[in-house]
């Protein structure tokens, strides 16, 4: 039998355990509800773009030896800015592929061309704006700045991003994005990227999660009328 005093300690243990996990329970339980339910092409934004877009065919483009490239071509794209063709090379410049000029970075009409490409038609324009720079925590992180962010019109808070960099189309945001973004932050507790599994925080509360959930299987143990009566039979048989 378990002494009196270790069992109170066991239910209280279990007891403080579960008020102190269970917000955190409680979030990975709405999160993993909100993730099964979603369509991620919807959360990706796929229903506001034009999934059928394809890039012009461009004629008349030097070779890319031709360019005068510090370290040579390890890396090129291709891309369509205002119906104009441009090397991106090495990941960090620009050139236009018929007469070689190099070019800084796009305006805000060449970005409103590059968006009006990959979004759907009837979508209206209510902003545009260049950002420098973004924190961890905001929408667009990890990708090339500056960017011009393109906003629309509708409940949906829709945002697109094009680099002012390469002209190219970087993502789509919008409210339910933002909604799955939150959910699963809390879902990995990475608080900073979102992404990393190995935080100390996430693992700390993994272990306490293990333990409240064993110590409720030591209480039932401990204190099931069944399990102290078929004890009693084997203690009266020895």
């Amino acid at each position: 039998m378990v002494k009196r005093r270790t069992a109170k300690w066991i239910r209280k243990s279990h007891r403080y355990l579960g008020i102190f996990l269970g917000l955190q329970f409680l979030m990975w339980t709405l999160s993993g509800i909100y993730f099964s339910w979603t369509d991620i092409d919807e959360i990706h934004g796929d229903h506001f773009r034009n999934m059928e877009y394809q890039p012009p065919e461009f004629v008349g483009l030097i070779a890319p030896s031709e360019l005068d490239v510090v370290g040579g071509i390890h890396s090129i794209e291709i891309r369509d800015i205002a119906n104009a063709p441009y090397y991106w090379i090495n990941n960090s410049y620009l050139y236009n592929a018929t007469d070689g000029t190099p070019k800084q970075s796009i305006n805000q009409d060449e970005a409103l061309y590059v968006a009006r490409q990959y979004m759907k038609e009837g979508l209206e324009v209510t902003d545009v704006r260049l950002i420098e720079k973004t924190d961890s925590h905001h929408e667009y992180r990890e990708k090339l700045l500056p960017a011009f962010v393109i906003t629309y019109e509708g409940a949906d808070n829709l945002k697109a991003y094009v680099s002012a960099v390469d002209g190219k189309f970087q993502t789509v945001r919008h409210r339910d994005w933002r909604i799955f973004d939150f959910l699963w932050m809390t879902h990995t507790m990475d608080y900073e990227g979102r992404d990393d599994f190995n935080t100390t925080v996430l693992r700390a509360f993994s272990l306490m999660g293990l333990i409240t959930v064993l110590s409720g299987f030591l209480l039932w143990y401990i204190s099931s009328p069944s399990i102290i009566k078929l004890k009693k039979r084997l203690n009266i048989k020895k």
